[in-house]
């Protein structure tokens, strides 16, 4: 088991760091965290995505589709007219 080290200690540690390699210990300390909080994991994106899918897919499922059978367009039409001429 690798040995833990204590904030003050690795504070005491950095500080005998010349201040770039602090600087550069300090923005890579910030790249980890920020990926690490701003973009979720691979696993968890993919879980994600596949749930809007089949959030997509049941909405999909829901809309009847009105296109299937026979229709007349020029008769829906005449019937729209004499409606509206009512």
């Amino acid at each position: 088991m690798p040995n833990t080290v204590t904030l003050e200690e690795l504070e005491h540690l950095a500080a005998q760091l010349p201040p770039e390699e602090r600087l550069k210990l300090a923005a890579h300390i910030c790249e980890q965290l920020s990926a690490a909080v701003i973009y979720p994991e691979a696993g968890q994106m993919k879980d994600m995505r596949l749930g809007l899918a089949e959030e997509l897919l049941a909405e999909c499922d829901e809309i009847e589709d009105d296109s299937q059978g026979k229709f007349d367009a020029a008769h829906d039409i005449r019937q729209m007219r004499a409606a509206r001429a009512k």
